[in-house]
């Protein structure tokens, strides 16, 4: 999640760059790490919480007028006011998306569909289909990169990153094992997640070159902007938050462990704050980032609803929006300290 909202001690294991576009990584790699299988309840959620829909994942906001737009399965979205109890609609969309981001400032969100094999792109707040390109196989997450109206999407089972600009697929390259997160650090540079190969790669929109590989972590899943130049990723079976800079040569800044798996990520637009979700413990926490790019702690975590897949952040209204990733599907929204 971007602009506006947007759109999570010593550096153990700290390494240099490889650069290239070759694929390195060997046989017999871990699986890829999925979120905590989050404990019942044993404290109510902050905030106020109410049904969205069935299996919400995705979630962030518009920053024009503060609707919420939730991506639900089978091939939904959910379109929620931002005051008072709010509107919950639903609509239709060409496939089932687990992460959203908008395009450009706002004005549309980017929803690859994971069953369908394609990118589609929703005009908000009306929630019209706008336009769809078909992309490599299983879609996981998409972002606008900034630069000449390419927008950059992960593969996750085609082992590649997709590049789109004018409603077609104008490069497709090989690079990450299974392609997870990404995030485009506002410079040109995309930073994506290998989540088999335990690795960042970044790519240049410009050239769309692949430029570096970074390990990050022992599990990491998702990344977000957090500043220009910079990348947070989460490294959800690390238990950790890892920093990176993408500007002139790509390297890892920072490291700080953060128990309770963290998953979901979301940023303010200048990077100083960085939210996390902590799904083994049901948790909210605020992450401070520090001017060298250094998270650390700052306040006492929120309670969230059950499995706290995704956070968004309204700057706005100081709201953020957690969506409980169940079958009974909530969307809990919380009033910022």
């Amino acid at each position: 999640m971007a602009t506006g909202l947007t759109v999570l001690a010593a550096c153990a294991g700290c390494g240099g760059t490889t650069t290239g576009t070759a694929n390195t990584a060997g046989p017999g790699l871990p699986p890829a790490a999925e979120p905590a299988a989050a404990p019942p309840l044993t404290v109510r959620p902050a905030g106020t919480v109410r049904p969205v829909g069935n299996g919400p994942e995705g979630v962030l906001v518009d920053p024009r007028d503060g609707q919420v737009i939730v991506a639900l399965r089978a091939r939904r979205l959910a379109l929620v006011g931002a005051d008072g109890p709010g509107m919950v609609r639903t609509v239709a969309v060409p496939g089932t998306a687990r992460h959203l981001q908008l395009a450009g400032a706002a004005g549309s969100v980017l929803v690859p569909g994971e069953d369908t094999d394609v990118l589609a792109e929703i005009d908000l707040p009306s929630g019209r289909v706008s336009g769809t390109t078909r992309v490599g196989r299983q879609p996981h997450d998409a972002a606008d990169t900034g630069v000449a109206g390419r927008i950059v999407v992960a593969d996750e089972l085609g082992s590649a990153v997709s590049f789109v600009a004018d409603g077609r697929e104008i490069a497709r390259l090989p690079g990450p094992v299974q392609p997870g997160g990404l995030a485009s650090a506002g410079d040109g540079r995309v930073g994506v997640v290998d989540v088999r190969g335990n690795a960042l790669y970044v790519y240049d929109a410009r050239s769309m070159r692949q430029v570096a590989r970074l390990p990050a972590g022992a599990g990491p899943t998702h990344a977000v902007q957090v500043g220009a130049g910079r990348v947070a990723v989460a490294d959800t079976r690390g238990n950790a938050i890892e920093v990176f800079s993408l500007t002139g040569t790509p390297r890892r800044l920072a490291r700080l462990p953060l128990p309770g798996a963290p998953y979901g990520l979301a940023a303010s637009a200048d990077g100083t704050s960085l939210w996390v979700t902590l799904t083994a413990r049901n948790e909210l926490v605020r992450l401070a980032v520090d001017a060298d790019g250094t998270p650390r702690r700052d306040g006492p975590p929120y309670p969230t609803v059950r499995q706290a897949n995704s956070v968004a952040v309204d700057e706005t209204r100081n709201r953020a929006y957690v969506a409980g990733a169940t079958s009974a599907g909530t969307l809990q929204t919380i009033d910022l300290r």
